[in-house]
């Protein structure tokens, strides 16, 4: 049994002092007691908030973090981002992905991530074909969260069309290829093999799905997640309005029966119908505002979402960044710089960064299916522990906290970790992070030699 005792700590009825937290073996809270004196072995923290799930990630592509930041001689986009993934993902062995997740998980827990949500769409070996386990790349994912501690949930690709109409896939596009009766036995296999790892599935997007095989894999995957990207760029929602009539986030509306299963990541491009129904439908908008503003996507209608009452998380997606409170500040700033207005996204007197953690913490957990977002009974001992003396923190208390933490920490204040009641994050840094970091370093130097 694990015992924590926090000065001061956000649970669901607010901010407490005295907190004593006791995890059991299964790494769940049995006991949260405010105004307690702590016990003799218990560890002993500051600041001690929710961990917060990272909903939307590949993790591949924190390898080509900053190898796209060079301007072509047209308009540059997602889609000429697109073509340098391509040509980076070709260089990778399995080995080299589980390389790059366990850096990429470590920096996840040491920003404050408890729980990654992986879109896994790179299936196949360089030449397209499968391996002898199809699940080959797919546990390269589960070895790389099991070293690290981050949980985990599995989200394997439904990718088989390059474009609206049934398109060829392009060659780029050979290593994710998957049907939906391959995708279906996949997440079998996962659930199987990992019974401590939630399985969902992600059709990629409608450009790279049919309707019939995006229903196949939601009613196969029924009791799981289901994530998909969805208006992302004007382009896609473009090219589907000439493919059915229709918007991408109206069509996944009218025809998907999206609910609170489903994660809409990006959902950037919408109309007003689609923000109303949307925020109405119970499902997640998955929001990752670095990369979206890395990639020049435009900017979420986040003030008319949140009037509805719309459920949002945040993910880091490509890993151009990885920074909690810097996903949530490019949130609220997208905002203040389109309206030319301060503090969008939270109610008259209410702390914006309380709102945005809130949010992200709860509307996380249920996109991931996973117990956590709160310091609560029964919830997984996920917390993060803050730093009094940092000086975006010092002398503050309560909201104010998590307003310094988003808005005014260049250098993360983030002290302690807790995944599941084992802590891996020890004075800002993960506890396995140089072993990882060896590791990473030695792949990434033979993968760019090879450019």
């Amino acid at each position: 049994m694990i015992k924590l005792f926090f000065e001061t700590a956000l649970l669901p009825e607010g901010w407490a002092s005295d907190v004593g937290v006791r995890v059991a073996d299964d790494g769940l809270i049995e006991a949260v007691e405010a105004g307690s004196a702590p016990a003799a072995d218990a560890w002993r923290e500051a600041i001690g908030v929710p961990g917060i799930a990272n909903l939307h990630s590949h993790a591949f592509q924190r390898g080509m973090a900053g190898l796209a930041e060079r301007a072509g001689t047209g308009e540059d986009s997602f889609w000429t981002w697109r073509e340098v993934m391509y040509r980076f993902l070709d260089r990778l062995s399995p080995d080299d992905v589980e390389a790059i997740a366990s850096q990429l998980y470590v920096e996840m827990l040491e920003a404050g991530f408890t729980a990654v949500g992986e879109f896994h769409y790179l299936h196949h070996d360089r030449d397209g074909s499968p391996y002898s386990d199809p699940g080959e790349m797919a546990e390269r994912i589960v070895a790389a969260a099991g070293e690290t501690g981050i949980g985990l949930t599995m989200l394997p690709v439904l990718y088989h069309q390059g474009g609206f109409g049934a398109a060829p896939l392009g060659e780029g596009q050979r290593r994710f290829r998957l049907e939906a009766d391959a995708l279906v036995d996949l997440v079998a296999a996962l659930r199987q093999r990992h019974p401590g790892v939630v399985v969902g599935a992600a059709p990629h997007s409608l450009r790279a799905v049919t309707p019939e095989s995006l229903r196949e894999v939601a009613e196969a995957v029924r009791d799981g997640p289901l994530h998909i990207h969805a208006a992302e760029q004007a382009k896609e929602v473009e090219d589907c309005l000439a493919w059915s009539g229709r918007r991408p986030v109206r069509w996944l509306l009218d025809e998907a029966g999206v609910d609170r299963r489903w994660c809409l990541v990006h959902s950037t491009h919408l109309d007003d119908g689609e923000v109303h129904d949307l925020a109405n439908s119970g499902a997640v908008a998955g929001l990752c505002p670095v990369t979206e503003a890395n990639l020049g996507d435009g900017i979420f209608r986040g003030v008319d979402y949140f009037r509805h009452g719309g459920r949002f998380g945040v993910g880091s997606d490509s890993h151009i960044r990885v920074d909690l409170a810097d996903e949530l500040r490019t949130l609220e700033y997208g905002q203040r710089l389109r309206d030319r207005r301060r503090n969008r996204l939270a109610a008259a007197g209410e702390s914006v960064g309380r709102t945005l953690f809130d949010g992200a913490a709860s509307g996380g957990a249920q996109a991931l299916g996973q117990q956590m977002g709160s310091i609560a009974v029964g919830q997984r001992a996920d917390i993060v522990t803050l730093d009094p003396e940092h000086p975006a923190l010092v002398g503050k208390a309560d909201d104010d906290l998590l307003d310094g933490w988003v808005f005014a920490a260049g250098r993360s204040p983030v002290a302690s970790v807790y995944a599941a009641g084992k802590r891996v994050v020890e004075a800002g840094r993960h506890v396995e992070r140089e072993q990882v970091g060896a590791r990473f370093r030695a792949v990434m130097r033979r993968v760019l030699a090879a450019v």
